[in-house]
């Protein structure tokens, strides 16, 4: 069965920024490309980050600066570090998949195999 499941963990170091987690399971990450999206109240859906199977990140300009995507492939896991956190990145965070073979954006929404159901990162001021 194939699932992505998302977490909001701590820092990775002490001091350092929090990350989202996304386990996935049922298919490799050798196999498929992760994207972050995040969806604000009232706001549409955007892409974050993605990673490519070649370890290769995209990010939207809008966070271009301050997160970064990784990935652990002995873990099945994809993280997206977030520094200097803003109210405005308050959001669900949901982490998507889709094949490698898919050659379009990575921030296409409609173009993903698989989806997690989602976390919510509250940022307040």
């Amino acid at each position: 069965e194939v699932q992505l499941v998302e977490s909001w963990g701590g820092s990775v170091r002490p001091g350092g920024p929090p990350r989202l987690s996304c386990v996935s399971s049922g298919f490799s990450l050798d196999e498929y490309v992760v994207t972050w999206f995040r969806q604000a109240p009232v706001k549409e859906r955007e892409g974050v980050s993605c990673i490519y199977t070649d370890g290769v990140t995209r990010k939207a300009d809008s966070v271009k600066d301050r997160f970064s995507a990784s990935r652990d492939i002995a873990k099945s896991t994809v993280f997206l570090e977030m520094n200097s956190l803003k109210t405005e990145d308050t959001a669900v965070y949901t982490c998507a998949a889709h094949s490698k073979l898919y050659l379009g954006p990575c921030f296409r929404a409609g173009a993903m195999a698989y989806w997690g159901k989602g976390t919510l990162v509250n940022v307040s001021s």
